[in-house]
C-alpha cells in the first residue's frame, strides 16, 4: 500500500471511532468469498463470518451485502443471526433483515424484451453459462478457454447489444460474463442506503469487480467519512481509496473495524 492510501485509510478508521452511524457495505463474491465455477461453493473465508457477527453483536454499525446474486442467496451463505439486508441483482432487489422482499418496477415492454432473450439462451447457451436473474439475462464464461471464452462473448454481445438500445436496459460488464439488465446499480443501492442513515455516517464499500465502480464512486461522493476499498488479489484500475488483498487483509481490516466501534 502506498503512503497516501495509507493516511487515507487511518483518517477513515480515526473519524470511524467517533461516528455517530458507521456503514459497513460489502460485495460477496470475489470480497468475502473466493469466486467458484458452482457459485454456490463460495463460501465466506475463514473467520470473516465471525468477525461480521462479533462487528453485528456490537451494534454500533449497519452491514449490507450488495450483491450480484438473487439477494436471498445470501443468508443460506452468511448465516449470521439476525439476517443481514441485502440489495441484490446489483441492487435491484432488496431483502430486508425480516425477509421482505422490493423489486424495482420496469416497464412492460423492457420485461417482455428480457423474458424473449432468456427463453432463446435457456434454448441455446451459446457455449457459456446462462444465467437467468428477475431482472437480467446473464451470459459467463468464467472456466472456459480464452478461444471459448472470446466466441460466447462475442455471441452474446451481438444478442444483448440491440436490446441495450431499449430505453431502461442496459448491458454491465463484470469479470468473466456480461449482463443485459433493468434497475439499479450498486451505486444506485449505495447512495439510497446513505440517504436512510444520518447526515454525516461513515460509509465504506468492498468489493472487486468491475460492477463495484459504480458503488465505489457513490461512497466517494459521500459527504461523511468514507473510504472504497478494491478486495482483490490482483491490482487493477480503479475509482477506489485503498486495495487490500483477501483474505488476510480483509480479516485485518474487519478486525480493526470491530475493534475501532
Amino acid at each position: 500500500m502506498n503512503e497516501k492510501a495509507a493516511r487515507k485509510l487511518d483518517g477513515f478508521f480515526g473519524a470511524l471511532q467517533g461516528a455517530r452511524e458507521a456503514l459497513l457495505l460489502l460485495d460477496y463474491d470475489g470480497t468475502l468469498a473466493g469466486f467458484r465455477v458452482d457459485r454456490f461453493q463460495a463460501r465466506p473465508w475463514a473467520g470473516v463470518p465471525e468477525l461480521l457477527k462479533r462487528i453485528q453483536t456490537q451494534g454500533r454499525t449497519r452491514i449490507a451485502v450488495i450483491t450480484g446474486r438473487p439477494p436471498h442467496e445470501i443468508p443460506a451463505m452468511l448465516p449470521l443471526e439476525p439476517a443481514v439486508e441485502v440489495w441484490g441483482l446489483h441492487g435491484a432487489e432488496r431483502l430486508y433483515p425480516d425477509g421482505q422482499r422490493e423489486l424495482e418496477e420496469q416497464a412492460p415492454a423492457v420485461w417482455r424484451v428480457l423474458e424473449e432473450l432468456r427463453q432463446q439462451l435457456h434454448r441455446d447457451a451459446l457455449g457459456g453459462l446462462f444465467e437467468y436473474k428477475l431482472n437480467a439475462a446473464v451470459m459467463h464464461w468464467r472456466g472456459r478457454t480464452l478461444e471459448q471464452a472470446r466466441a460466447i462473448e462475442r455471441r452474446a454481445r451481438e444478442l444483448f447489444e440491440p436490446a441495450a438500445r431499449i430505453d431502461g436496459l442496459r448491458l454491465l460488464d463484470f469479470d468473466g460474463g456480461v449482463e443485459l439488465r433493468a434497475g439499479r446499480d450498486k451505486g444506485g443501492a449505495v447512495e439510497q442506503i446513505i440517504r436512510e442513515s444520518a447526515a454525516g455516517a461513515a460509509v465504506t464499500y468492498l468489493g472487486d469487480d468491475l460492477t463495484d465502480e459504480a458503488a465505489f464512486r457513490a461512497v466517494n461522493a459521500a459527504r461523511g467519512p468514507h473510504l472504497s476499498v478494491l478486495m482483490r488479489r490482483k491490482e487493477r484500475e480503479t475509482e477506489a481509496d485503498v486495495w487490500l488483498k483477501p483474505p488476510a487483509e480483509l480479516r485485518k481490516f474487519l478486525t480493526r473495524w470491530a475493534e475501532v466501534r
